[in-house]
Parts: C-alpha cells; structure tokens; sequence
C-alpha cells in the first residue's frame, strides 16, 4: 500500500468517493435507513424514488428549503452512475421496470463509519476465545501424529466426564450478564457480517457474467475455445478457497435439521433477560433465512450465466445455418446465370453422379402382399348396457389438494422438504403427482429449488412394486409475511 496505489485507491473505488462527497451524510444516511436497518435487498425505482422524496422533505423542512435543491430522480441517478458506483441499477429477469441495490464498496463503507460511533457493550472475551478455539482446531486438524490426537481426545473426555459429575451433584457453571452479553454482540455482529459477504460474493459472480458476455459479443473463434475458456474460468471459481467455502456453507444451510435447530437457539437466546437489555434486532430471530435467500440470490446469478452460455449456443447454430442457405443460395444464382449464357465448348463433364452400386446381399426377398379378408356383419341393436368404466379410468392429480397438504404441513413448521411431504403423504397417483409437486415449487416464489442436492421420492405402482425418483432438493416455505405477522405475536 504505497502513495501511487492509495492515490489510484481513492480516485477509482467507490466507497472511498462516499467518504469524502460533499453530500455524503444524506447518502449514507438513506442508504442505511433504505437498504442496511431493514435488511433489504432490492427496490423498484418508483418505491425508492418516493422514499428518497419524503426524507428530501423532512431534511428541506428541518435544514432549510435550500438544502439539497435536485430532485429524487435526479440523486439516484448520479448515485448509480459510473462515475460514483454507489447503488447498482438493472432490470431483473422479465421485468422492464429498473430496480436498485446497494454495491459491496458502498456496504464497507456504511460499516466503517457505523463502527465508528461509540458502542454500548465492548466485549473481548469472547473474541480472544474465537481467537483460542481457531488456533486450536488449527493445530489439532493440521497435526499427522496419532498419538497426539489420542491424547487431547482423552484430555476432552476427562473434562466432560468431571464435567458430568459436577453436574450430578448440582453444580452447574452459568455465564454470568456480561458473557452472555459479549458472545450475543460477538454473534450479531457476525451474522449480519455474513449477509454483506454474500452481496460481494453476488457481485463476483456478476463480474463473470459481465465479462462473458463481453467476451461473447466480440469472439471470432471457434464454440470450442469459448466454451474451454468460460467453463475454465467457473470451475477456477468454483473450486477456490472461495467457492469452496461458500458451497460448504451453502450445503450447510440447506439441511432442514439445521435450519430448525438454528431457529430454536436464537428463540432461546434472545429470550435471555441479558440479552433483552441489549434492545436486540428482532430480525436477527430469522437471520438465517436472510442468508439463504441471499444466498439464492448468488446462486441465480450462476444460473443466468449458464442461460448466457445457451443463447450463445443457439445464436451460433443460427448463424452457421444462416451461413449455409446463404452459400446455397449463391451456388442457385450462379447456376441460373450459366443457364442463361452458357459458355462456349465443353462447360464440365459427370460420367455419373455418383456411383450405383448393389450388392447382392442388399436385395430384399420378396414379401408378397398381404390381403385383408374383411368379413361384413351387421350390428343389431340392443339395449343392453355398455361398460363405459374405461373411459374414466384416468389419472387426475388434484393440485388444490396437494396445495392444502403442503399448508396444512407449514402451519406447525417454518418449512419442510418434498420428502418429508411425501412420507407424510405417500404418493396416490405415482409420477404424476410428484409432477405436481414439482410444478406448485416452481410457481411458488417462496419455495427453493437446489439443483446441487437431491434426494429419493418412493412410491408403490399399480401392481405393488416400489418405485424410485431421484430429483432436486425442494424446500417449501412460509410466506415471509406470515413469518413476520407470527414472529411479532
């Protein structure tokens, strides 16, 4: 960090540009309140736009009628110009109406000067521990010799074991107000951490697809090379330390049984008296389900990479069959030029197309016809009944009533998987209802569909044999404002 990479430090990066604006108090005071205080992640353009109108109003009607004269419109734009980077604006998928969010340099920023207030609880205990307990696992995980692993292991089993028989006799160690209080700031302050790392990990993969497409619109070579090349680059991405940090908390994060056991823990701890003192963040009772549409977010933006990569497919198959109707389509013309003025002399000479050549074995036998002997009979009429149980006997999957079991089943759980539904209700119908299934998850914008994971769907077919299907991990979920209605009862 010499004075030449400081000085091109403060002229390019953003957030560096916020700190030292003219009129940085009313951006990171909007921002914040916009986009950090309610852990939100997108606005559309005319939301935004009115409350940036209605907090210019209070400060005009506060500061002075002359204080920041330009209007709401006029803010957002500059703020997601190239020239500050402050806010990103773009048009989500099937949608003509821009949207904004806030940029990983402008986030850092927003942190940095939060930090910068005096805090009420200063904790360090519980740091130096986070500190003690990486070292160790440093040591302990890194360490080849068996012995040594043996011997902390056994060291653990004594402290538990003397640990249970202090218990048994009624001597239970409780953390006092103060611990609980450095570990509960300790864990907020990380968990929100976590949502910041996921915008800049959304905003890498963003960057990969901004250059592919660039590299698209300008490559000349083969579908080969480009493709070596992008797949290169993802799989660089994906196996980094990285990549492979954010798919291990990815996985981590999708395992129901840890998502149930993070929300009994917080329910738990923020009902501490200590804790209450603190005046904590309720939001932080469903952090985890910010982190995992946070984290869908980034894995969207994966996907819209590999979309890019299809129509960049499909527009070069388009363009190689345009190319040939167009070669086709010269050989025609000059053919019926040389109709219309044949050369002189002998113009090209074909002993034969091209060459005939037949096999004996190639000769078919012959087969002689086969005469359908039609015999007329007269229907009588009869008034007897017709079976008509055929016609009906088809399958009809009730999507209402698979639609009422997956309600039925939120109502006593924040979420739960299609395999849980399945062997809760076991499926009637066989693979036509796993395709409902299937169907209400991708209608369902509360839903959440990992093509990372599977899991097995049985069932039992018409004649009693189990059946097996191999599909994506799919979690249905509460409504979000449902979730907030039952956290604040």
């Amino acid at each position: 960090m010499d004075h030449a990479a400081l000085d091109a430090l403060r002229k390019s990066h953003p957030g560096w540009r916020l700190l030292t604006a003219d009129h940085a108090p009313l951006v990171m005071d909007f921002l914040h309140r916009t986009f950090i205080a309610p852990n939100v992640r997108t606005l559309a353009q005319p939301e935004i736009t009115s409350r940036l109108e209605d907090h210019l109003f209070h400060l005009r009607s506060t500061l002075g009628a002359e204080v920041y004269p330009r209007t709401a419109t006029a803010y957002l734009e500059e703020w997601a110009s190239d020239a500050r980077g402050w806010l990103r604006k773009y048009y989500p998928p099937r949608s003509d109406e821009p949207h904004y969010d806030l940029t990983p340099a402008t986030e850092k920023a927003l942190e940095w000067v939060f930090s910068l207030r005096q805090r009420q609880f200063v904790g360090t205990e519980s740091r130096l521990l986070t500190v003690f307990h990486l070292l160790r696992e440093l040591v302990e995980e890194t360490n080849t010799r068996p012995e040594d692993r043996l011997a902390e292991l056994e060291r653990r089993r004594a402290a538990i074991d003397a640990e249970i028989d202090r218990v048994r006799r009624g001597q239970v160690d409780l953390m006092d107000d103060a611990r609980v209080k450095d570990r509960f700031v300790q864990m907020a302050a990380t968990a929100r951490g976590l949502l910041s790392d996921f915008r800049e990990v959304e905003h890498n993969f963003r960057v990969l697809d901004r250059d592919v497409r660039a590299r698209i619109a300008a490559w000349e070579g083969s579908k080969g090379s480009l493709l070596d090349d992008v797949f290169g680059q993802r799989d660089a991405i994906a196996d980094s330390d990285e990549g492979r940090s954010f798919r291990a908390f990815w996985d981590f994060l999708m395992s129901p049984s840890r998502q149930e056991e993070l929300t009994t823990m917080l329910a738990t701890v923020m009902a501490l008296p200590a804790v209450q003192s603190l005046e904590p963040d309720e939001r932080l009772l469903r952090v985890h389900y910010d982190w995992l549409e946070a984290g869908d977010m980034a894995q969207r933006t994966v996907a819209r990479l590999s979309e890019q990569l299809r129509r960049f497919l499909d527009e070069q198959s388009r363009m190689e069959n345009r190319r040939m109707m167009q070669v086709i389509r010269q050989v025609e013309q000059h053919a019926l030029k040389v109709r219309e003025a044949p050369p002189e002399g002998v113009f090209v000479e074909l002993d034969e197309a091209s060459p005939d050549v037949e096999l004996t074995m190639d000769r078919p036998l012959f087969s002689p016809p086969l005469r359908a002997r039609i015999t007329e009979q007269a229907l009588a009429a009869t008034s007897a009944e017709i079976p008509t149980d055929a016609l009906f006997n088809q399958v009809y999957v009730d999507r209402a009533a698979l639609e009422g079991r997956i309600r039925r089943a939120l109502q006593a759980r924040r979420q739960v998987s299609l395999a849980e539904l399945v062997t809760d209700h076991p499926l009637e119908q066989g693979l036509a209802e796993l395709v409902t299934y299937l169907a209400i998850a991708s209608d369902d914008p509360n839903a959440v569909i990992d093509d990372a994971s599977t899991e097995a769907v049985p069932w039992r077919d018409d004649a009693g044999n189990t059946r097996q299907a191999t599909v994506p991990l799919v979690l249905f979920r509460r409504n979000r404002g449902k979730e907030v209605a039952h956290a604040a009862e």
